[in-house]
């Protein structure tokens, strides 16, 4: 189950265009991989699969499509497994960032939370696996999820919907399909300098607000990068790893979650007070 050797493996990266899904499809292409890449912007996709062309590596096929949309996801991994066969290494990267409490969140946040974050790598799994299982040459399957699929992050409640709901389907597989060789992932990163940073829909918050811009900056602070989060992925995949983190704090507050859990739920409660006094000082708090 443990990959050694990327070269000629098929591998198939679902948010190509940017980010993770960027530095994860430029370091596998270094690792001489056979690239099958989407994104749902195509502008910036083209741009990824121009340079990684550019610096000698192999695109085999790639376009922009919807994750959340079933048929197209269907229609772009059906014309790879009629052309290629099965893919040895599935990683879906792809998702979405929304934010808020309960009382500011509108259906259609939830939805778009489930739809794109959960259903999405849903949509690809459903598509790629069977072919994988079929194929019996083994392979990896790696489910960026987030922090927030681990532990519960203020204002987190729709984005952990999906994020939670995808380790927990990761956690499922990586016994299911240990008899067929594939080994599985799943990736929880902290902060990450990616364009989510700035995308973010925060409900009910005033992005420009001092205190909000105060709260964002410390974010960007600690956040690493797309390309340290690539290679972690990498080195995970080798090694085998199930739950890959990104930074510290995350790796600690999951391991006082499972081995002293009052300590966590302390941190929980003061990271509760400070947005609870971010929303407040903005002017945005409904009470």
């Amino acid at each position: 189950m443990k990959i050694k050797d990327f070269s000629d493996k098929k591998c198939f990266i679902t948010g190509a265009a940017s980010g993770i899904g960027r530095a994860a499809a430029i370091e596998m292409a270094k690792q001489g991989a056979r690239l099958f890449l989407t994104d749902i912007d195509k502008k910036k996709l083209e741009e990824t699969v121009s340079h990684i062309k550019g610096n000698g590596g192999t695109v085999h096929a790639w376009r922009a499509l919807d994750i959340s949309n079933f048929n197209e996801v269907k229609g772009f991994t059906g014309a790879i497994l009629d052309a290629h066969g099965p893919v040895e290494i599935v990683m879906n990267i792809a998702g979405t960032s929304t934010w808020g409490t309960v009382e500011q969140l509108q259906h259609r946040h939830w939805k778009k939370m489930v739809d794109i974050n959960l259903m999405g790598p849903i949509h690809v799994m459903e598509c790629l696996l069977p072919a994988m299982v079929r194929g019996r040459a083994g392979g990896h399957l790696v489910n960026v999820s987030s922090a927030a699929g681990l532990v519960a992050l203020p204002m987190h409640a729709a984005y952990s919907a999906g994020k939670f709901g995808l380790r927990g389907i990761s956690e499922v597989l990586r016994y299911d399909l240990r008899r067929h060789g594939i080994g599985v992932s799943v990736v929880c990163p902290g902060a990450v300098k990616t364009p989510l940073i700035n995308t973010a829909e925060i409900v009910g918050v005033d992005r420009t607000h001092p205190e909000a811009r105060k709260f964002i900056e410390r974010f960007e602070k600690r956040a690493v990068t797309p390309e340290q989060v690539a290679r972690k992925i990498i080195s995970g995949m080798r090694n085998n790893t199930f739950i890959i983190t990104t930074s510290l704090d995350i790796k600690f507050l999951y391991w006082c979650k499972r081995k002293i859990y009052v300590l966590y739920h302390i941190v929980m409660l003061l990271l509760n007070a400070m947005m609870t006094r971010i929303l407040k000082q903005a002017g945005q708090d409904p009470r």
